[in-house]
């Protein structure tokens, strides 16, 4: 499977927020590097590797995030 580059929008809006989220992105399999921009009003959230939309979104989820795809 090809790595590839999902981008999202979030309410992960602070460094608090980012190191909340952290663990559950950092352990889910297939994820290579994340980031999330906070400067950026949409809260973008990009992650690098072949983990699934669904995968990433549930995760965020999990870690009580709102996450949506880019359109």
């Amino acid at each position: 499977m090809t790595a590839t580059l999902k981008s999202f929008t979030t309410n992960i809006n602070c460094g608090s927020c980012v190191r909340s989220v952290t663990p559950f992105l950092d352990e889910l399999e297939g994820v290579t590097i994340w980031r999330v921009d906070v400067e950026d009003e949409r809260k973008l959230l990009t992650v690098e590797g072949t983990a699934s939309e669904a995968e990433i979104m549930q995760v965020v989820e999990e870690a009580g995030y709102d996450i949506k795809p880019l359109a």
